[in-house]
């Protein structure tokens, strides 16, 4: 194969972008030790936020989004991978300035790598994707910190988004009581067929959040969303209980004090997949691939074509999109 199916996006006009499904050369693809045939990727918010033409995520064009790829080793120059390997590539800048994974072929530092986990198939993988490996770090900060099932309540905030849903899967298979918080009322029982115990509206997490502590509830928290939400689910944290946050869709501020942290002791934590250790991607790869699978993940995704990704790139961005997209390029 000299060439290869792909996604690109370009700006014939300052500001103005087109994306539409190209042939593209393989000699074209950037720089990098592992050359990867592409089985599958995923939809995300930031390849939505790259196909157009958001500067804070990619601003040289033509580019081809994707920053989720699962695929068959074709070569690789440094040895570190066998021709035939079968591996997931996410995060560091893969679909951002670097082409991604919605294309037939991908190239990339092998060091973006992880070989597929036994007992996972590459679109088990993507059905997961970022968003899964997110949801996946946020469980094991919760964790290694100490938090058990039987401690009470999980608060999963943002819960219907990608990442949100699949904590709240990730976090009841892994035996938690788990509430999760949307603002959508039409998705309460799809939330519970996840495994969430209850589900609550966002103003219930958010209530009296002005006060400078609230009644202690949550043992832990997984926080997509960020600001006022986040800021009121801290203060409603246990004793010793610990937040981790991963979105900032709700805002990038944190109004709070420090009252919770240093009268309860709660912990919050920081989660990021894009340039998380290698050591600590394997484990969670590792634990979604077996004690952490999960039954109802054929049910959360939907399957589309390169073709597809028009219609659902503008249906993510207008909030419209109610199961994850996986892409077979």
């Amino acid at each position: 194969m000299t060439t290869f199916r792909a996604l690109q996006v370009t700006m014939p006009q300052p500001k103005q972008f087109v994306r539409q499904v190209v042939e593209r050369s393989i000699d074209n693809l950037p720089a990098g030790e592992l050359l990867v045939q592409v089985a599958y990727s995923s939809l995300n918010f930031k390849d939505a936020l790259s196909a157009t033409g958001n500067p804070g995520v990619t601003r040289n064009f033509p580019h081809t989004p994707g920053i989720d790829a699962a695929g068959t080793v074709v070569e690789c120059s440094d040895g570190r991978f066998a021709s035939g390997d079968e591996v997931i590539v996410t995060s560091y800048d893969l679909g951002m300035e670097t082409d991604g994974g919605f294309a037939e072929m991908i190239r990339v530092p092998s060091s973006w790598a992880v070989k597929l986990p036994s007992g996972m198939s590459l679109k088990q993988s993507m059905m997961f994707g970022t968003a899964g490996l997110t949801a996946g770090l946020s469980v094991q900060e919760l964790v290694e910190a100490g938090v058990t099932p039987d401690q009470g309540e999980i608060l999963v905030t943002g819960a219907t988004g990608g990442v949100g849903s699949l904590a709240v899967a990730i976090l009841a298979k892994a035996g938690f009581q788990v509430t999760a918080a949307t603002g959508k009322e039409s998705e309460h029982a799809y939330l519970k067929e996840l495994g969430a115990t209850s589900v609550i509206s966002r103003d219930e997490v958010t209530e009296n959040s002005t006060r400078p502590m609230l009644k202690p509830r949550w043992a832990g928290v997984v926080d997509c969303v960020g600001g006022e939400m986040l800021a009121a689910a801290i203060k409603a944290t246990r004793y010793d209980g610990v937040v981790t946050c991963c979105g900032l869709v709700g805002s990038p501020d944190l109004p709070i004090n420090v009252f919770p942290f240093i009268l309860r002791g709660v912990r919050l934590i920081g989660i990021d997949s894009a340039e998380c250790p290698m050591p600590r991607r394997q484990t969670v790869w590792n634990k979604l691939a077996s004690e952490w699978s999960l039954p109802q993940l054929e049910t959360m995704n939907d399957e589309i074509g390169l073709e597809g990704l028009e219609e659902a790139i503008s249906a993510m961005l207008a909030g419209s999109l109610k199961r994850r997209q996986i892409i077979k390029p």
